[in-house]
């Protein structure tokens, strides 16, 4: 018997990546401090998993880090 899980989930990434991927991208330069990204989160432009960080920190969900960076284009 085969189960399958048909839950959707998310990818999330941490902070740290974030930033990597702003630096090596050069999607801002120079890119935005933790404290601008910690103020990100709080007024809910990234999305993360949870209302509190997890043992790895906080965890952002993946499209809506994508969502923020094409709005800095405008788009």
């Amino acid at each position: 018997m085969q189960q399958t899980n048909d839950t959707v989930r998310r990818a999330k990434m941490r902070l740290s990546e974030i930033e990597r991927i702003l630096r090596r991208e050069r999607i801002l330069i120079p890119p935005p401090s933790r404290t601008a990204l910690l103020g990100l989160i709080e007024d809910g432009t990234l999305e993360t998993a949870g209302d509190v960080p997890s043992r790895f920190g906080w965890l952002v969900y993946e499209d809506s880090f994508w969502l923020w960076v094409r709005s800095l284009d405008g788009g």
